[in-house]
């Protein structure tokens, strides 16, 4: 395909970009209400925290319903429909998993959590962030494709980051605490920050792919 061709045709500001760098957004300020959900030692503040990223989430729920209402109805896209898929499901598993790791918090009530929990929280704030650069700079992919790139390796290397203090995490949940509810409880909300930092990693892997087609 003539990519520069059909380039012609497209948008200045196409939709999609809007469209997604609001999903992205989203998922950056629900992880930015996670920080302080995991550092929260009163349950009443958590259970404020767990509703302000589940009011998230539905806005992100809103928007992807928006985009694929789009992708039915607009005949010319920015990139391949396929890829606008993935961005927006990917974004939404993101929110998703952060408004699942907010439940288990509130479910299990626990007092305190460990300070590996908040240092993965930051650095699932910090990607998604990143995120939301990227995906603005799908607007000139050519010329944004550096930075596009330069925010893709850092989220890889961001999510690397918290897969270590997760394995340390458990190393250390499992040869030092008896309770075995305690282990259930810690390593289900642990579990669900690292995911999270996963699915951060895999949108960045698709706007990767985006920049091979089209860069």
């Amino acid at each position: 395909m003539n990519n520069s061709f059909f380039a012609i045709f497209m948008p200045k500001e196409p939709k999609f970009v809007t469209l997604l760098t609001r999903m992205a957004q989203v998922s950056a300020d629900a992880a930015t209400i996670m920080v302080d959900c995991v550092k929260s030692t009163n349950i009443e503040k958590s259970l404020e925290y767990a509703k302000g990223i589940k009011a998230q989430e539905k806005q992100g729920d809103t928007t992807i319903l928006t985009i694929f209402d789009e992708l039915n109805t607009t005949f010319i896209t920015p990139f391949d429909r396929e890829d606008i898929h993935n961005l927006a499901n990917g974004l939404d598993d993101i929110t998703d998993n952060l408004n699942l790791c907010a439940k288990k918090i509130i479910i299990y009530q626990h007092p305190q959590l460990p300070k590996s929990a908040e240092t993965i929280a930051l650095l699932v704030e910090c990607s998604a962030k990143k995120l939301v650069e990227a995906i603005q700079g799908l607007s000139n992919i050519k010329k944004n494709a550096k930075h596009i790139r330069r925010c893709c390796r850092e989220v890889r290397d961001m999510e690397n980051q918290a897969d270590d203090i997760y394995e340390e995490f458990l190393t250390n949940l499992f040869a030092n605490e008896q309770d075995m509810k305690e282990i259930i409880k810690l390593k289900s909300i642990m579990r669900e920050l690292e995911k999270t930092a996963n699915a951060i990693k895999t949108v960045g892997k698709t706007l990767q792919t985006i920049i091979i087609k089209y860069a």
